[in-house]
């Protein structure tokens, strides 16, 4: 039988799903109702030095949606507002009551190599699993010449990793950003600095949208607003890429992160080659429930194609990536329509007439492909709304 047990840099995570660094870990009553619901871990919402100022804004919440579905979520909220030795406190009391749940502390502090020391030596008298530093928070940080601020350099990504690793005594993951031209590039460099592992992603650095009554820009903060941080499913597939990117140059582990509403998402990311996921904005819309079908989802999935455990699904696409100069490009696939299905609203034929082929066209009242103009592109599969029509070789 399958297992959704994994070990990573000796840790036991008995089931890949951990709650990540935001909101659903902000406070020591939450993690405790959803450990008892059944998530792997945490990461805490970000310590930092207590003196680090933190004044929220509000609104501070935005999103996009299809329908009623929250597809989009862009957030300005800035990290933890418990003290230190609140942490230390409430760690202690969630070892006690859930001793087999992973405790990952996210932490912050200014470039001061004393700041981040110090903290790391506070926490590794703790009953924590691992920390993960935070070089990657994309709004209200950065100003402060944190955040982001780090995780866009590689030295300063880097050399606050060495620092770090002089005095940690737990694992370290280093968080990194998305809003950068290479993420491989801090990957190696905090990889080369000592880091025993890596996180990705944060989110994206995004602007929700605008008012165009008032031209007042989202969320709404009494008129103003800032950049924020873009999640939830809409940006799974700059995970995904970021994730891939990093498995293709380095063996360190990884904790997926970015978009993940269900358990198919987070076997993506296994395959791609994440140890574990961490999941925020669906908790955030949908609750701490969600883990129940995301855990039986992901064991069925296993059992079905006779993995013992997440470990077996490790990496399985990753070698399915190549350069575009290497795509295989002998063979083309075609359209093939169902005429079961099509109601010949000919939407697919404009599509493809004005996106550059020309290569559909009504005869006698069905669709003809005509595979002299055909390029195989598949847009008529992805645009046909009754999905009427798939490619074959």
């Amino acid at each position: 039988m399958a297992t959704l047990q994994t070990k990573v840099l000796g840790i036991d995570f008995e089931n890949p799903f951990l709650l990540a660094s935001a909101p659903p870990t902000a406070k020591i009553e939450s993690i405790d109702k959803a450990f008892s619901l059944g998530w792997g871990g945490a990461v805490f919402k970000t310590i930092t030095p207590d003196n680090l100022e933190m004044i929220e804004a509000s609104q501070r919440y935005a999103t996009w949606k299809q329908g009623n579905k929250v597809c989009g979520f862009e957030n300005i909220e800035l990290l933890s507002h418990l003290t230190v030795q609140q942490w230390l406190d409430g760690i202690k009391f969630l070892r006690q009551k859930h001793p087999t749940k992973v405790q990952i502390a996210s932490i912050m502090a200014p470039v001061v190599k004393e700041e981040w020391q110090n903290l790391v030596k506070t926490f590794n008298n703790s009953a924590i699993d691992a920390f993960e530093l935070n070089f990657s928070c994309p709004h209200g940080m950065p100003e402060k010449g944190i955040g982001m601020a780090i995780g866009t350099h590689p030295e300063v990504s880097a050399t606050i990793t060495r620092w770090v690793m002089e005095v940690a005594e737990k694992p370290v993951f280093v968080k990194l950003s998305p809003n950068v031209s290479n993420i491989v590039e801090i990957a190696k460099a905090v990889e080369d600095a000592g880091a025993d592992g890596l996180a990705a992603i944060n989110t994206v650095q995004s602007l929700m949208g605008v008012d165009l009554d008032t031209f007042e820009p989202m969320p709404n903060v009494n008129g103003k607003t800032t950049f924020g941080g873009y999640s939830g499913m809409a940006v799974k597939p700059i995970g995904l890429r970021c994730v891939a990117q990093i498995r293709q140059h380095s063996n360190l582990p990884i904790l997926g992160i970015g978009g993940i509403s269900n358990w198919h998402d987070a076997a993506e990311y296994i395959t791609l080659g994440a140890d574990v996921v961490q999941v925020c904005t669906e908790v955030m819309v949908n609750g701490y429930g969600i883990i129940n079908a995301m855990k039986k989802g992901l064991l069925q999935y296993l059992e079905a194609k006779g993995f013992n455990s997440p470990s077996d699904l490790k990496n399985r696409a990753i070698k399915n990536l190549s350069a575009h100069e290497t795509l295989p490009k002998s063979t083309q696939a075609y359209p093939h329509i169902d005429d079961n299905i099509c109601v010949k609203c000919g939407k697919c034929i404009t599509i493809c007439d004005e996106s550059e082929h020309s290569a559909l066209s009504f005869d006698n009242g069905a669709i003809n492909v005509e595979r002299n103009s055909c390029v195989g592109c598949s847009l008529c599969s992805h645009i046909c709304p009754q999905n009427a029509i798939k490619m074959r070789i």
